[in-house]
């Protein structure tokens, strides 16, 4: 809003009319932010009372003390009136930056911002040399014989009304030719009178900021105001705009040119040339850029002015940081044919110093390499792990001191490995450590002497990690696998034909089998110490090494060797491992494998029995002292882990085919005369038994028949067999689809009908021509065709099951029988083996 539109709203408020607007806040403190004589001339061409305007105090004037912010940062400004996406870079920035490798343009955020107010900048001093014109207030203080204060503003006809002397012209006077003029008339005009002299309210000027600026127009800006007070106020330059070339115009021709680098490299403000009235700063479109990044303390792009060198330009950027590295100067350009090339500098000649840089070049400063010499290097579990400074004769000992200091917690201290680089070759090799004597013994055997570029591998113990999850991922990390694999990676890479590839693979009872770079002794004790050492379950008597071998026809072959492995742990073995050798250590046969049978129940001395390979199940009762009185050997019951997971097993499968025809069921419809929801009810209830029956892995035995008839099969025994021998039992069970499914206590002479009877007979679902009975042993008798095997009038015995199942027939016309069978099959086993325990 101009001056003027901020008058004319603030007529608004005057109450003259009902109405009438009042102004803003805002707009009354823009209008007090301007200068007394902007003020009081607007006033007096618009007919105003600045008293009304500025409140009842009347003071026209701004506060002394007030401080007035002319730009504010677009990142804190007020979002009123402005663009939401203005704090954003354009997405002509973001391209531009996107294809200059992220690299932005140098020295625009300097004067970033947008005005905040039409106020001119006051707060600098007035030189001597300032020119007086129409619209500066001049105060005049009059001390000795008479005290008087006078506020006397230039005129637009040049002058000051002096009281009691009367006009004096000063327009076009500088500050202290003005001073002087007064001072003198004052000292004739008055008898013992001096006066002091000094400048008040500024004139205000109207300037324009054109070109490339983030707010381009007319700024009401204070006399004393430079090139960049205007770009501060008019919110800078756009990141197309020159830093170099920013123009002053005056009467349409350029008076002045400032380079903004002079200011932002160097601090030298000479060129920040002093505004007059109607003057114009024009902001040209940028010149020639070239980017710069790497090793400099400014990576940007830089504007260039003229011929620049390569030096110049790294100068621009701040100069090399102490990591760079310039003999390697990199420089991306566009050629004739316009296709992008590399060339390279050094920094470090005159020649290259001198290179001239072109537009769209972009120049990239190397960083030195890593420490390439003079140096060990420890990795792993170590306290302190990287690079540390070698000395000639230096040995393990001198780098690691202490077990407990320098080495983690965790930290394998009976072997480390060193990695050696030939100097000549650059192949490398690996030498077996053993840490903890090296470090016990300084100047040992054991404590091998250093060589340059060596890197000592300290390897964790699975066995010392802590169980917190970091520990044990620090382990992992630490691992001879993880440590080992580009050391194995790099041997197999550097193999040639006259050179093998040097690493081999240990398997077996050791704690760290896998691939492992070969020994540089080849000794097969140091290649079982590098994988850990060997397991208590190690066969020390032989072990085989599979090596591979050319035959006369040059056909690789592999050719088995066994070695005596307790000979080669005490090098009295002259057997040397060889590239891409296997050795695989032997396992003792059965080496802790502790096999168990259970015995529970009616036995002499039950418990858990250790049994021998060959020994069957007679061989532990004779050990358990047979069976007491009590015991019910034709209900015994025997059950075996590999029958338990075959069961459940079965189980499964059965669950799966049962949830199958489930779904058909479902999807059948009512074509049963809308009976189908009560079948699908009743084949839910089947598959929940399914679902909630366990596998018991029963195995159907005659007791008496293993004890007393020596023709009868003997059962070896398995590890974790159990076998439960029962209480002589006294009841009959019925189970299944009958009216109350319950025990009975046995009767002798009554049937099978006669207990299904006592349990309420059969129910509506229930399929009486398939009853069945489950025998005490858990044998299944089932009826042959139609007859109950010499009818259902067979006497049962104690510790029987009678088993009325479902009428699958009725459910659907799906084949459900062969499913349901097996799944009520093993439930009946399984009810039949809960019972009789």
């Amino acid at each position: 809003m101009n001056p003027k539109s901020l008058l004319f709203t603030l007529l608004l408020a005057v109450p003259l009319s009902v109405s009438a607007q009042s102004p803003t806040s805002a707009q009354i403190d823009q209008f007090k932010s301007l200068p007394k004589a902007q003020q009081e001339a607007l006033a007096r061409q618009y007919g105003v009372d600045l008293n009304q305007v500025q409140g009842s105090s009347g003071n026209s004037e701004p506060k002394a003390n007030r401080a007035i912010s002319v730009v504010e940062p677009l990142e804190n400004g007020n979002t009123e009136n402005q663009n939401e996406d203005e704090n954003k870079p354009t997405e002509e920035e973001q391209a531009f930056a996107k294809k200059n490798n992220g690299l932005q343009p140098f020295g625009y955020d300097l004067f970033e911002g947008k005005p905040s107010t039409f106020a001119p900048v006051t707060e600098v001093p007035v030189p001597m040399n300032y020119t007086l014109g129409p619209g500066d207030q001049i105060r005049i203080q009059l001390w000795g014989n008479e005290n008087r204060q006078f506020a006397l503003t230039v005129s637009r006809n040049g002058t000051i009304d002096m009281p009691e002397r009367g006009p004096i012209t000063v327009a076009g006077l500088s500050f202290q030719q003005a001073r002087d003029k007064i001072s003198k008339l004052v000292a004739e005009q008055y008898i013992g009178v001096k006066a002091a002299v000094s400048l008040g309210e500024l004139r205000s000027m109207r300037v324009f900021v054109l070109g490339e600026t983030r707010t381009p127009g007319s700024y009401s800006v204070s006399s004393l105001s430079t090139i960049t007070n205007a770009l501060y106020v008019s919110g800078g330059i756009r990141h197309t705009g020159s830093l170099r070339n920013i123009q002053l115009k005056r009467n349409g021709k350029v008076v002045h040119t400032l380079d903004l680098y002079d200011l932002l490299l160097k601090g030298d403000t000479s060129g920040d040339a002093r505004l007059q009235a109607g003057d114009a700063i024009f902001i040209p479109a940028v010149g020639p850029r070239v980017g710069i990044d790497g090793e400099v303390y400014r990576p940007a792009l830089y504007e260039i002015d003229g011929a620049t060198s390569l030096q110049e330009l790294v100068n621009l950027a701040g100069g090399m940081t102490a990591q760079a590295y310039p003999q390697i100067t990199r420089i991306e350009r566009t050629n004739q044919e316009f296709l992008r090339i590399i060339a390279e500098a050094d920094l470090t000649s005159a020649a290259g110093k001198q290179a001239r840089v072109k537009a769209g070049d972009l120049v990239s400063i190397a960083s030195i390499a890593d420490v390439t010499g003079q140096y060990i290097e420890i990795t792993g579990a170590a306290t302190r792990t990287g690079k540390f400074a070698w000395v000639p004769g230096m040995r393990v000992s001198s780098v690691i001191r202490k077990l407990d200091v320098d080495l983690l917690p965790m930290a394998d201290t009976s072997f480390a490995a060193i990695v050696r680089t030939n100097p000549e070759t650059r192949q490398i090799s690996v030498l077996s450590l053993e840490l903890k004597n090296a470090v016990n013994r300084p100047g040992s055997a054991a404590d091998l002497v250093l060589q340059e570029k060596d890197q000592v591998l300290v390897f964790a113990d699975n066995g010392k990690a802590d169980p917190g999850q970091n520990s044990a991922a620090n382990a992992q990390g630490y691992s001879r696998e993880a440590l080992f694999e580009p050391i194995v990676k790099r041997l197999k890479t550097q193999a040639t034909p006259l050179a093998p590839q040097q690493t081999m693979t240990i398997s077996g009872p050791v704690r760290y089998p896998g691939e492992y770079p070969l020994p540089a002794t080849g000794k097969v004790k140091d290649a079982i110490v590098m994988a850990g050492g060997l397991n208590d379950s190690a066969l020390m008597l032989e072990a085989e090494l599979a090596r591979r071998t050319l035959d006369e026809n040059g056909v690789e072959r592999t050719r088995i060797q066994t070695i005596d492995l307790a000979n080669a742990m005490n090098d009295q073995a002259d057997i040397y491992l060889q590239s891409r050798d296997r050795l695989m250590v032997k396992s003792i046969p059965l080496f802790g494998a502790t096999r168990t049978v259970t015995l529970k129940g009616e036995v002499l001395y039950p418990g858990e029995y250790t049994f021998s390979d060959g020994e069957t199940l007679v061989d532990i009762l004779q050990r358990a002292g047979g069976l007491t009185n009590n015991a019910f050997p034709r209900g015994v019951v025997f059950t075996r882990e590999k029958l338990r997971v075959l069961e459940a097993q079965r189980l499964r499968e059965a669950e799966q085919r049962l949830q199958g025809d489930l779904l058909g069921v479902q999807l059948e419809g009512d074509s049963f005369g809308g009976q189908n929801a009560q079948r699908v009810d009743q084949v839910k209830g089947l598959l929940d038994d399914v679902q909630s029956s366990r596998p018991v892995g029963r195995m159907v035995i005659d007791l008496q028949a293993v004890l007393n008839d020596s023709d009868y099969q003997s059962i070896r025994l398995q590890d974790g067999d159990t076998l439960t021998v029962p209480i002589i039992p006294q009841a009959v069970s019925v189970f299944g689809e009958v009216q109350f499914p319950t025990s009975h206590l046995h009767v002798a002479g009554l049937t099978v009908d006669d207990y299904l009877d006592r349990s309420g007979g059969p129910t509506r679902q229930a399929d009486e021509n398939r009853v069945y009975v489950v025998k005490a042993d858990g044998s299944v008798m089932l009826p042959e065709k139609s007859a109950w095997f010499g009818g259902r009038s067979q006497q049962l015995q104690p510790g029987d099951t009678v088993i009325m199942p479902i009428d699958v027939d009725r459910l659907n016309q799906l084949e459900l029988w062969t499913n349901v069978s097996q799944i009520v099959y093993q439930m009946a086993l399984g009810a039949a083996a809960v019972g009789n325990l």
